[in-house]
């Protein structure tokens, strides 16, 4: 089992954006059917955000009910909430008081439910030097508030730089087969050099490789994707063929477009000169929690036949739109 700041923790992890920060959240009930699903498939590493969603309905306030309901489920789950950004001005806040404010947010939210196992900075802020936010951090870690930090999309240099400052955690960045940049520009190789798990966000592409977009129509109008570079009409009739080249190499190993996705994340942590690497895909239901949950043996070739593949097909489409901070 893969450890995370000395715990153990599944080998895939539970993403929990998709319950709060969308136009339309799924009802609690059906959110908690899907936590519980995940603790009984062994998801339990669970990643959220302060910012997931209003104040009112965030990752926060979901947990604190869920754990309130569940309280036993409280020691099973390492959690790591993202935050240092004010979402009222839309800006990155790094700074002494924008990290205060996030992480004691953060522990009033939760309610003492559930201990706060790790924050992250959802970027580095480039207004605030590391040594400062990470002090503030390390306050908390001293007086038993805080287990550790993380950090998130940042680029090989940040990694480099913070490790000598603190103990970091994990590295949260965006990695899919779709987005496999963090595997050519040393992000992954950093993780690696300092034993530093690697967990990767959108392991399913935003949905791309779930199967459920079969066309530009599929897209839900209300859905935040839909400002996503991949997604523009033009981007999406290339960036779907993808889709159907994973969908055939699903189709021969029997499984589904998003296990092989999910699984060959996983599947990369085998390689020399790889860190472990946990993917967190999100899931609103049980039936999806299971089908990610399900992970699928791929052998040295196939994974060579994928790369292959990956060679050979160009993506269309920045990761995020012009403007977004990414690799900070």
């Amino acid at each position: 089992m893969p450890q995370i700041n000395g715990q153990e923790v599944g080998p895939t992890g539970f993403g929990l954006m998709g319950f709060t920060w969308r136009p339309t959240p799924p009802p609690q009930d059906q959110a908690f059917e899907a936590m519980r699903a995940a603790l009984k498939n062994g998801m339990t590493f669970w990643n959220g955000g302060e910012f997931y969603g209003p104040p009112e309905y965030n990752s926060l306030v979901l947990l604190e009910r869920y754990f309130a309901k569940y309280p036993e489920d409280a020691d099973k789950v390492v959690l790591s909430i993202k935050g240092g950004y004010d979402s009222a001005r839309g800006t990155l806040d790094s700074s002494p008081e924008g990290i205060r404010r996030s992480v004691d947010t953060t522990l009033k939210q939760l309610n003492g439910r559930k201990k706060l196992d790790i924050f992250e900075c959802a970027r580095r802020d480039p207004k605030v030097p590391l040594e400062v936010t990470f002090g503030v951090l390390q306050e908390y870690i001293d007086k038993g508030l805080l287990g550790g930090i993380s950090l998130s999309e940042v680029s090989a240099a940040t990694i480099h730089e913070a490790v000598k400052i603190t103990k970091i955690v994990a590295v949260e960045v965006e990695l899919s087969l779709f987005a496999t940049q963090v595997l050519q520009n040393g992000v992954a190789a950093a993780c690696a050099q300092y034993n530093i798990p690697l967990v990767a966000y959108s392991p399913v592409g935003r949905g791309m490789l779930t199967g459920q977009f079969k066309s530009y129509a599929d897209i839900p109008k209300d859905s935040h994707i839909i400002h996503f570079p991949w997604f523009t009409p033009e981007n999406f009739e290339n960036n779907i063929q993808l889709v159907k080249q994973v969908e055939g190499l699903a189709a021969k190993k029997g499984c589904t477009p998003a296990q092989l996705a999910i699984s060959w994340t996983r599947s990369l942590s085998k390689r020399p000169g790889m860190p472990v690497i946990i993917p967190i895909p999100g899931a609103t239901t049980v039936d999806r929690v299971n089908e990610n949950s399900q992970f699928v043996e791929i052998s040295d070739e196939e994974m060579d036949e994928i790369d292959a593949t990956l060679a050979k097909f160009v993506v269309k489409g920045g990761r995020y739109p012009d403007g977004y901070p990414i690799e900070t």
